[in-house]
């Protein structure tokens, strides 16, 4: 099976190419770092022990840099190359990347460009932090023999089932793992149901993350401008979310005439196609925009088209609700921890397949709530801005939920030492 994956790959290099055009025609790649798709970087490899670290995109990428930071701080010596599919994680990285830290993009599944990719950079060590097994590079690390650890390991019960129709397949590609650390039981189990071995559950890396960050001086700006305004924030927004979001702020407008409320798109560069789509709500709305303008004090939507700013705006909001969970797409959910670790209420729909896990474990917890539709999510709102008591006792129950789960990072390092090669630990737990 492997080998005809791979022969369908050579003979497909015409076809990646033709992909690859059409995703630079739509803007998804970077036309001045697209020959790293294929496996070519103008970079040179550093000297001394090089670890490659995977992640499929902005959430995978963002639950890798307390990882890096970590092994960094652990081996003085060592350099990470960091690797991910979009452009949108490669603009944030390259901003949140420690020294010793670099960003390159993943080459697409093609043997000759796997080959090139690893001939170049020879990494010492490999941890892969994506969900997505692509069988020319993962057969090629096995067969480079280089030391590799699947991190943060997750399977849906749709990939689960994918996977069982080709089980041989799955645990050749899976044999390139020394360990899998997965995110929870179910996850270890079906991973070992598809023959991976030395499988560990070590819980889910977004709970270590560093608290995402922002400047005094922008949130003394923000906050200001916002005055005590009663406010919420939906984040990462997708399609659908942004009209059910206004509907419900003119039904709250009638108790709270001074509302706001801050949309955050998970794809900033839908911001005309929202924009356009509110238009007729008759609401005055407001880009935040490259000037970086605070919301003015007659503004009912405030639409924070930027990247990199979740973290202000969860310290400026109380409450919080995560986008993609009543999106148009059939949901999935974002991250709900970097809510909760800025001391937010977490409000949530009912569509948060992709962290289910971390959603269950939250509302069990009393650290979030699940919403079934735009009423719920409009009497939840209403109920939270009117109690002062309800909303702190529910901001803490989400803090102190965070500040319970931190300690992630330190179960999957211990994993890692025998793999990777660390220096002997000289940090404590917090």
């Amino acid at each position: 099976m492997i080998n005809l994956y791979k022969a369908l790959m050579r003979s497909g290099e015409p076809i990646l190419g033709a992909f690859l055009k059409q995703r630079l025609k739509k803007g998804k790649e970077n036309p001045n770092r697209i020959a790293e798709r294929k496996g070519i970087t103008a970079l040179k490899r550093p000297s001394g022990r090089l670890g490659w670290i995977h992640a499929a995109s902005v959430g995978e990428a963002q639950s890798a840099l307390i990882l890096i930071e970590r092994l960094l701080n652990r081996d003085k010596d060592l350099h990470i190359l960091l690797t991910t599919g979009t452009l949108t994680s490669s603009v944030l990285m390259e901003k949140k990347l420690p020294q010793r830290a670099f960003h390159q993009f993943y080459p697409l599944d093609h043997p000759a460009w796997v080959a090139r990719f690893l001939n170049h950079w020879e990494p010492d060590f490999i941890l892969w932090m994506e969900s997505e097994l692509w069988p020319c590079m993962l057969t090629e690390i096995r067969k480079r023999r280089i030391p590799a650890s699947l991190v943060n390991a997750r399977l849906s019960p749709d990939s689960l089932r994918k996977w069982r129709f080709t089980r041989s397949f799955a645990e050749n590609i899976l044999k390139t793992f020394q360990s899998v650390l997965c995110q929870t039981d179910l996850d270890a189990t079906a991973f070992r149901q598809l023959g991976a071995v030395n499988v560990h559950v070590t819980d889910n890396l977004k709970y270590s993350a560093t608290p995402l960050l922002t400047t005094p001086a922008d949130i003394e700006l923000v906050k200001n401008a916002v005055d005590g305004r009663p406010c919420w924030v939906y984040a990462s927004t997708h399609k659908g979310e942004e009209t059910l979001a206004a509907r419900v702020h003119m039904h709250l407008k009638e108790t709270f005439p001074n509302l706001l409320t801050i949309l955050i798109p998970r794809h900033p560069e839908r911001r005309a196609d929202i924009a356009a789509t509110l238009k007729s709500t008759q609401l005055a709305l407001q880009l935040r925009g490259e000037t970086r303008t605070p919301p003015a004090a007659e503004t009912d939507i405030y639409i924070a088209d930027t990247l990199g700013e979740l973290g202000l705006f969860y310290r400026i909001a109380p409450i919080a609700c995560i986008g993609r969970s009543f999106s148009d797409d059939g949901g999935g959910g974002h991250n709900p921890i970097e809510a909760a670790q800025l001391d937010c209420a977490v409000l949530h729909g009912p569509h948060v397949q992709n962290l289910q896990e971390i959603f269950d474990q939250m509302n069990d917890a009393g650290a979030a709530k699940k919403l079934t539709d735009e009423g719920a999510l409009y009497d939840e709102l209403l109920s939270l801005l009117s109690t002062p008591d309800l909303l702190a006792k529910r901001r803490a129950a989400a803090l102190d939920f965070a500040k319970q789960k931190e300690d992630v990072i330190y179960a999957v390092i211990k994993h890692l030492e025998p793999i990777i090669g660390l220096p002997p630990a000289t940090e404590t737990t917090s």
